[in-house]
């Protein structure tokens, strides 16, 4: 059953997730996969996820209830759960959970303990704090997404990966976990503020020191780690597939060069003013042959080259397999919890929870009756 009791270093841990999309369920989908006991409050009317709840992963492992929080009862019934938990998420824009009842000061009120964590985009202050957004206008405007492209096209557009889940949802769970962490060993909640614009500048702290220091460039494709440099990109194979290369090191350059074919005849690696001329080199060397043929060639070496694999196809590469990396569950293939622990292992407890389906369940663990009155209504 979705959220059952008792894997992973977190079992015990009792997480109220308001219920939004985005960054927020992917950080309680995070706690339930370490072993939270994750319950959603959905609202009557759903989520606004355009997707069939069964494909839904963000929200395996949890357990979901549905509350009316605009009615007295809804929100009664909310604070009860609040008033049992260690961690509440919500992802509403600045002052939407105050207007609703639960913002942090009523939560602490009904339980000082509680760690409260708010996810939004531009924080919780300053001047676009009100303002809608999504993950690309995050990204764009912390310099992160003008990191990432070619220098002659626009930049790419990363999925919501490096806005939504690396710089919100990652530095959230950071943050309740710290701010947990605290609370048990003083008694004290507090409020933690995730902005995506704070997590994703934070995750580019190396590159601005390279800045700094001179030794990155401020613009995009020129640079040793954004595709500027010619042993560390993708390149185009026979059949129209890619390998990815990352020979930065000495060592693991003059072993890729050996095995390509560019022994003796390839441009200095330091010479700057020939990396074009190198471009050129190995772009026609990984023409000549496909995608498989250059992955058994490259197998076993320390050459730093792997294929690039679609999404369908990572799950059956032998290493992410003979790993578990990936697993299957209530007929989906998905990402397996990550990371792994020695001794308080995890698993993926069960598939996505349907909306209100867990209500008589949470109920009765959490000792909230009003749950079950609440669904009735």
């Amino acid at each position: 059953m979705a959220g059952s009791p008792g894997q992973g270093p977190l079992t015990g841990v009792r997480v109220v997730e308001l219920a939004g999309i985005g960054p927020g369920p992917f950080a309680a989908m995070l706690l339930a996969d370490l072993g939270a006991d994750v319950v959603r409050v959905e609202r009557p009317n759903g989520s606004g996820l355009a997707i069939d709840p069964d494909f839904d992963i963000t929200n395996r492992g949890k357990r979901s209830v549905i509350v009316d929080l605009k009615s007295e009862q809804g929100l009664a019934t909310v604070l009860d759960l609040v008033e049992r938990a260690d961690i509440l998420i919500e992802g509403y824009r600045p002052g939407v959970a105050e207007r609703l009842g639960v913002g942090p000061e009523t939560c602490h009120a009904r339980n000082p303990g509680l760690v409260y964590g708010r996810m939004t985009g531009w924080g919780q202050e300053g001047p676009l704090a009100p303002r809608a957004g999504h993950d690309i206008a995050y990204i764009a405007v912390t310099g992160t997404l003008g990191l990432i492209g070619a220098p002659d096209a626009p930049p790419a557009v990363p999925a919501n990966l490096v806005g939504d889940y690396a710089g919100g949802s990652l530095y959230l769970v950071v943050g309740v976990l710290a701010a947990l962490h605290h609370a048990r060993a003083t008694g004290a909640g507090q409020v933690v503020d995730a902005a995506i614009v704070d997590g994703a500048a934070h995750l580019a702290s190396m590159i601005h020191g390279m800045l700094a220091a001179g030794g990155w460039q401020d613009r995009r494709g020129v640079n040793l780690l954004d595709g500027g440099c010619p042993f560390y990109g993708t390149y185009e194979t026979a059949d129209g597939q890619y390998m990815a290369v990352g020979a930065l090191e000495p060592q693991f350059y003059e072993e890729f060069v050996e095995l390509l074919g560019l022994g003796g005849q390839a441009p200095a690696r330091k010479d700057m003013a020939r990396w074009g001329e190198l471009r050129e080199a190995v772009a026609a060397r990984f023409k000549t042959r496909t995608r498989a043929e250059w992955t058994a060639h490259f197998e076993g070496s320390d050459a730093c080259v792997a294929p690039v694999l679609s999404l369908r196809e990572a799950p059956a590469h032998p290493h992410l397999a003979a790993r578990g990396t990936f697993t299957d569950v209530a007929g989906i293939t998905q990402p397996a919890p990550a990371p792994r622990f020695s001794v308080t292992r995890t698993a993926v407890r069960g598939g996505p929870a349907r909306p209100g389906a867990d209500t008589e369940d949470v109920a009765r663990d959490w000792d909230v009756p009003r749950l079950v009155g609440e669904a009735d209504g």
